[in-house]
């Protein structure tokens, strides 16, 4: 078995026309090849057409996690906990979880032991996110937007406790939250966390 020259790309991720160059071997046959090494194991399948061998997944940092969780549903990025977690400002760890706001669906994938979590927005609250180190993600103002956001319409919940609000720049998050505009929901839910934690 040639898996081993797959580890060898300079890709992170392989597509079935990568696997058929590395291995000097046709795209029908790569297509078979592919299959056969997800079922061994030495491959692991993470949307169609698109693999990354099991060593280097286990040597993935979370740049690296963040740059599927954009793969697998697209568009999106990387927000919520896991992007205030990355910015230092929530204390709430989670355990193999990565959070990302999409525009098309709302759904769950688990790769090997990570589970992907996409939360749907409005086409209009899609903003307020950049490209770094090749991943998208959340600003820290409108990760956390997000966060009040689905909080309010209840799909999802954060640990406010959990959040330093003085790493944040409150005039921010407020301008993404009167962006809804639609949603008095959100915007009476934000004014009474404003109260509780007086920000």
């Amino acid at each position: 078995m040639k898996e081993y020259l797959l580890n060898k790309s300079n890709k992170l991720f392989l597509t079935v026309n990568d696997i058929a160059n590395n291995l000097s071997i046709s795209k029908e046959s790569a297509k078979v090849t592919a299959n056969r090494y997800v079922k061994s194991g030495s491959l692991i399948r993470i949307k169609r057409n698109l693999y990354i061998t099991s060593e280097k997944f286990r040597r993935l940092n979370e740049p690296g996690l963040f740059q599927i969780a954009n793969f697998i549903e697209v568009p999106s990025y990387i927000s919520l906990s896991t992007a205030l977690s990355y910015y230092g400002i929530t204390t709430q760890q989670l355990q193999n979880i990565i959070e990302s706001v999409s525009l098309k669906r709302s759904k769950v994938q688990s790769v090997q032991n990570i589970q992907f979590k996409y939360y749907k927005v409005k086409k209009s609250f899609y903003t307020g996110f950049e490209m770094s180190d090749n991943f998208f993600i959340a600003q820290s103002e409108k990760a956390f937007a997000d966060a009040v956001y689905l909080t309010s319409i209840g799909k999802y919940s954060i640990d406010f406790e959990s959040i330093d609000f003085k790493k944040l720049n409150i005039n921010t998050v407020k301008q993404f939250i009167e962006a809804i505009n639609s949603s008095s929901i959100t915007i009476n839910f934000w004014n009474r966390l404003c109260k509780r934690y007086k920000i």
